[in-house]
């Protein structure tokens, strides 16, 4: 079985927190540092057999000569899933599941919205306007089709509380297993298509990791395919989804509305044309804290210190379909091209704002 001798800390927690963690690691050897303390970190780095870090992997984790695992604090994976984290073998795995459920809820809230047409009664609010046109055409959730593309963590917290809502549930994951709050899976191991998901849903809700295979998942021939009147929902990476296809659908007319809590580069530039986009919903990346959050993310690491040491599968495990080779220098494009078929199982673009690394 793995023995753990050598162990780097970056996380900030301190206290109870960080006392659980040097307990669970003992007998190792725990050095503690500043996630920009690099030097404290590069000596650490010469003799750590495992790391858990406040933020993503570097080059320096990478040449550390006697790394085998690497565990990051957060749940977006993209910046760390490189090429050759799978080439030299080394295990990753992250804090994913820590704020599901709060993640779930914001795209409630934006599904809620989009059926109220809330950002127009709310000018007409700031109007002192009583009603806007078109309303007696609002729909509720209840009975509309939810597609939610990419069921971990939080497409599963979603499916519970749209099934509340009354809301039939279709999903789209790579593993065929089945969810009890899905009415209907459809599974990329399979070789079912995306496209299947898309013409039912009256709301699409994007919560999968960014990859190499899903990075532009979402295109014009992808938006094309939703039915007249959907809506699209993107609590995961802009990346996922190509912008300017959303542009075009918007002003056109074909998508009734859309949601995005993340841009394919934060912030959102100012003279961006997606936020003049009409019927669009706009967060900056922001998901309220849940309470416990910390917690939750203590006790994933808690569990694989014990599942490392006993040679078990790891949670949250990152396998070599999660790469992201493409990390372009801010502000450079990405390529484009996803297709139908949705072949991974990633989250991706890092938040700028540390806190709020999910």
């Amino acid at each position: 079985m793995p023995e753990i001798r050598h162990a780097l800390v970056t996380l900030p927690w301190q206290g109870e927190a960080l006392d659980r963690i040097k307990r669970a690691l003992a007998p190792a050897e725990v050095v503690c540092a500043h996630r920009f303390d690099v030097p404290r970190i590069s000596r650490a780095l010469r003799q750590a057999d495992v790391a858990i870090l406040a933020g993503d992997l570097d080059d320096r984790v990478l040449q550390a000569p006697l790394l085998k695992w690497v565990h990051c604090g957060h749940a977006g994976l993209d910046r760390s899933a490189r090429p050759e984290v799978f080439e030299r073998g080394l295990l990753l795995t992250s804090a994913a599941g820590r704020s599901a459920p709060a993640l779930a809820e914001h795209a409630m809230f934006f599904m809620l919205a989009l059926s109220f047409r809330y950002g127009h009664l709310y000018k007409a609010q700031l109007a002192h306007r009583w009603g806007v046109s078109g309303q007696g055409g609002l729909s509720a959730l209840y009975g509309k089709t939810l597609g939610i593309v990419g069921l971990g963590h939080t497409g599963i917290e979603l499916a519970k509380r749209a099934k509340a809502f009354g809301m039939r549930v279709l999903a789209y994951r790579r593993r065929p297993d089945a969810v009890q709050e899905v009415d209907r899976l459809y599974s990329a191991d399979r070789g079912e298509p995306l496209g299947a998901l898309l013409e039912e849903s009256d709301y699409v809700v994007l919560a999968l990791p960014l990859s190499d295979q899903t990075n532009r998942l979402i295109g014009a021939g992808e938006l094309a395919h939703m039915r007249p009147g959907a809506h699209l929902v993107n609590i995961a990476r802009g990346g996922l989804v190509d912008e300017q296809a959303l542009l075009d659908a918007l002003q056109s007319g074909r998508l009734a509305g859309a949601a995005i809590d993340v841009a394919e580069h934060e912030p959102l530039p100012s003279d961006h044309p997606l936020w003049d986009a009409p019927n669009l919903l706009i967060t900056p990346h922001v998901t309220p804290q849940m309470p416990d959050r910390d917690g939750r993310a203590l006790d994933i690491l808690l569990e694989n210190i014990r599942r490392y040491r006993e040679g078990e599968h790891l949670l949250n495990q990152l396998v070599p379909d999660d790469q992201f080779s493409q990390q372009p220098a801010p502000g450079a494009a990405k390529s484009a091209g996803a297709g139908f078929v949705y072949r991974s199982n990633r989250f991706a673009r890092r938040l700028l704002h540390r806190w709020r690394t999910r």
